[in-house]
C-alpha cells in the first residue's frame, strides 16, 4: 500500500509531501501562485487549501489544474 502524507510547512510556505517509500516532494507555494489569475477572494481559498487540505494542493499543482480551481472558487463568489 501506498501511503502519502502533506503537511504545510509554514516556515517555507511550502507543502512538503512524504511516501511511505521515502521520497520527499517540496512545493513552493509562491511558486505554485506565479502565473495564476487570482482575485482577493480566490486568494484567500487558496491560501485555505493549503493549510487546511495540502494534499489536495499538491494534486491540483502537480495535475496543473490550480487555474481551474481558483476560477471555480471566483465564479461561485459571484452568486
Amino acid at each position: 500500500m501506498n501511503m502519502i502524507y502533506a503537511t504545510y510547512n509554514i516556515h517555507h510556505n511550502s507543502i512538503d509531501v512524504y511516501t511511505h517509500a521515502g521520497y520527499f516532494l517540496q512545493i513552493d507555494c509562491n511558486k505554485a501562485k506565479e502565473g495564476l489569475k487570482t482575485t482577493p477572494c480566490s486568494e484567500c481559498a487558496l491560501n485555505a487549501l493549503a493549510i487546511d487540505k495540502p494534499l489536495e494542493y499538491a494534486r491540483l499543482y502537480l495535475e496543473g489544474i490550480m487555474q481551474m480551481w481558483v476560477d471555480a472558487k471566483d465564479s461561485l463568489a459571484l452568486w
